[in-house]
């Protein structure tokens, strides 16, 4: 095998697609579109990952290149497991302890116990929340971890849906239970186990599967000479992987310029001859040619605004 071919093997029912002549080192090649394929609703939790050495003999590298790759899965949280034993996508990149008690059966012997000692009603205040998180929502609460790809989801979630989004991280949503009030929460399909103890059972939260970028990679190979491609977004996060999904594509035959922006900011990708963007930064950009990138999966963000409208959010 030469270093100028290009690799395209699977992980169970999902390909990995390596550009041995790329840049971008194989082991984040490997990582990245791993936990592209987490994002996107291929690879589901609880699926398990070959062994580092079945990897590598698939996609033609080294099991200590896999291993590296792993590694980072596992630093990020993506993917756990016991020593020993093969790593289990659904982890995520927080680790939240579950509450000790029911949150509803803690409220109704709180309210139950002030009344039988007389207190006041000022003193049962705390009926008030159980009576808030009965409500039907009337907001959005994006949860993710990296504040600019919360922003994405956000703008998206909005437009989708005409609901008012809020966000905030996996650790905020940990140290204060009660944003969760009165909203429906939308959080990474693989992170909806995490989040359970934060939500009313009768109105759970949703899953967001990101989309695929078929049609983004589409467009790089119809570019019928050498180009230059530029990605135009405000979060680090997508540009990484980004990075390395369209590495393959990009070859040696075209070039890639990343764009990370502030929110609000124009960008310039310059000579560019394709620019693709997210929803944030659509509006912002000049090009002669621009492609968006939704991040939320088409099919999901119905789901999402359908449950919403119709009110069935379980």
């Amino acid at each position: 095998m030469t270093v100028s071919e290009t690799v395209t093997r699977g992980v169970g029912l999902v390909q990995i697609v390596l550009s041995k002549h790329s840049e971008v080192p194989l082991r984040e090649q490997i990582a990245e579109q791993i936990v592209y394929l987490i994002r996107t609703g291929q690879l589901r939790v609880g699926a398990a990952l070959p062994s580092v050495r079945a990897l590598g003999r698939r996609i033609g590298v080294h099991h200590n290149t896999v291993s590296e790759a792993y590694q980072e899965l596992v630093r990020l949280g993506f993917v756990g497991g016991r020593p020993g034993s093969r790593l289990v996508v659904g982890s995520g990149p927080v680790t939240i302890s579950p509450k000790p008690h029911d949150l509803d059966e803690l409220i109704n012997e709180t309210i139950q116990r002030a009344l039988d000692m007389g207190y006041s009603l000022q003193a049962l205040r705390l009926r008030t929340r159980e009576r808030l998180l009965a409500q039907l929502p009337d907001h959005v609460l994006v949860v993710e971890q990296e504040a600019a790809l919360r922003d994405i989801i956000m703008a998206e979630v909005h437009e989708s849906s005409g609901w008012p989004a809020q966000g905030c991280s996996y650790d905020e949503l940990s140290a204060e239970p009660g944003l969760a009030i009165g909203a429906q929460v939308l959080v990474a399909q693989h992170l909806l186990d995490s989040v359970k103890p934060f939500v009313s059972s009768a109105r759970p939260a949703i899953g967001i599967i990101f989309s695929q970028a078929e049609d983004q990679i589409d467009q790089i190979r119809k570019l019928t000479k050498p180009s230059i491609v530029a990605i135009v977004s405000v979060s680090e996060l997508l540009l990484k992987t980004a990075r390395s999904l369209l590495a393959p594509a990009i070859g040696s035959r075209h070039t890639l310029n990343v764009h990370l922006v502030q929110p609000g900011l124009r960008a310039d990708p310059g000579a560019a001859d394709l620019v693709i963007c997210d929803t944030v930064t659509l509006a912002t950009v000049r090009a002669r040619r621009k492609v968006h990138y939704r991040l939320v999966a088409s099919d999901c963000s119905a789901h999402i605004a359908a449950s919403l409208t119709l009110g069935d959010i379980a």
